[in-house]
């Protein structure tokens, strides 16, 4: 019985279908290629996609052929065309869907990797600025960790000192005297990081109201160990730990420290004065600050226990009270969500413990603490 379907439709059928799964796989294949995995995984989809429907159309394909062969009598002509239309139009749709969705994948993934590469150009060139501005010994706008030289050259102050100093001396000599262990118990970790990235922003800022002088005293004493070089100076370390028996010895080698160590020491010192003149009360005389404070006023060159982040160490002791800065700087939350995986509430930051002592630093501290008036004697002396 002669077929119901033309030699020449038959052909371009059977031609259409064997080779609408290889186009979309190549089509896949050649989306795959625009932008690393984003595509590859496009692409593949697509090719997926394009062998189950040549899977599903060569199976109704066979289905039919069967049909037909054992149908009695054939359908008609128009009826086996219309069907072969229909079969051909649905797997069109699914080749154009297949490269419409394998194109709009590649798009993200460009976008996405072109917006990654212009986050870390930004990114490196900041970097690059502020190596460059360190380097001219005025990086962007930080005072913790630079030399104290060019935080003075930023203030433009005619005070050689600088001012996250006086500012946290002057709230301790106001409020903090009577605190007990002033200078020796730990301050809070989180609170303490949003005062230091404060100053980083801006070097004149004033305290919050509120904040508790032991996470004052702590910022003092992490401001003075941030310092790339101490008070003392490496070079006279050993000049000035051999003066500590002698006023008059450490009187003239102190004179040959830069002006503006000179002047913070003598101000940091002056300070110590005033609060173990009241140790009846905070229970810190000057032997206990000077404890407290030599490792970070002295200290020798490549000494790893007195650099700012060994300051910043984590405790999970009692905290201190804590006070809400949040409202006060925005870039305070970004630098505690860095913390947030090894750091809780209750995190603390411990000054002195787990280095060895340098006595001789500590004698020194003490001698400038109890002799103080006598060996600064040509210095703007601090008056509060």
């Amino acid at each position: 019985m002669p077929s119901a379907v033309s030699p020449q439709w038959r052909e371009k059928a059977n031609g259409f279908f064997s080779s609408s799964g290889v186009k979309l796989k190549q089509a896949g294949q050649s989306a795959g290629s625009f932008v690393g995995d984003v595509a590859k995984d496009a692409g593949e989809n697509v090719v997926d996609a394009a062998e189950k429907v040549g899977s599903m159309v060569k199976s109704r394909w066979a289905l039919f052929r069967e049909a037909r062969e054992q149908r009695s009598p054939p359908p008609p002509r128009d009826t086996m065309q219309e069907r072969l239309l229909s079969a051909a139009a649905t797997t069109g749709l699914f080749f154009r869907k297949g490269i419409s969705e394998t194109k709009e994948k590649v798009v993200v993934g460009k976008m996405k990797v072109e917006e990654a590469a212009k986050k870390t150009a930004d990114k490196s060139k900041v970097i690059l600025n502020n190596i460059e501005r360190w380097q001219k010994g005025v990086a962007s706008s930080d005072v913790f960790g630079l030399p104290i030289e060019a935080t003075l050259q930023r203030q433009h102050s005619t005070r050689p000192i600088p001012e996250v100093l006086v500012k946290c001396a002057n709230y301790l000599i106001r409020s903090g005297l009577h605190t007990e262990l002033i200078f020796k118990l730990e301050g809070d970790s989180k609170v303490i990081r949003q005062l230091i990235s404060l100053y980083n922003q801006d070097w004149n800022a004033s305290l919050p109201e509120g904040v508790n002088a032991v996470d004052v005293a702590a910022l003092m004493k992490g401001y003075l160990a941030s310092l790339p070089e101490p008070l003392t100076t490496f070079e006279l370390y050993h000049d000035i730990r051999d003066a500590r028996n002698s006023i008059n010895e450490m009187r003239n080698i102190l004179k040959k420290l830069p002006n503006v160590s000179y002047s913070t020491l003598e101000f940091i010192t002056a300070l110590l004065l005033r609060v173990s003149q009241k140790s009846s009360l905070n229970k810190m005389d000057a032997h206990s600050l000077a404890v407290e404070l030599a490792p970070v006023i002295m200290w020798q060159k490549d000494d790893p226990g007195t650099n700012l982040r060994s300051h910043l160490s984590y405790s999970s002791k009692t905290p201190s009270r804590t006070i809400d800065l949040s409202s006060s700087n925005d870039a305070w939350k970004d630098l505690l969500d860095d913390d947030d995986g090894n750091d809780n509430a209750s995190s603390q930051i411990p000054l002195d413990d787990g280095f060895p002592l340098d006595y001789g630093a500590i004698e020194v501290i003490l001698c400038l603490i109890q002799h103080h008036n006598a060996i600064f004697t040509d210095a703007n002396e601090t008056v509060w």
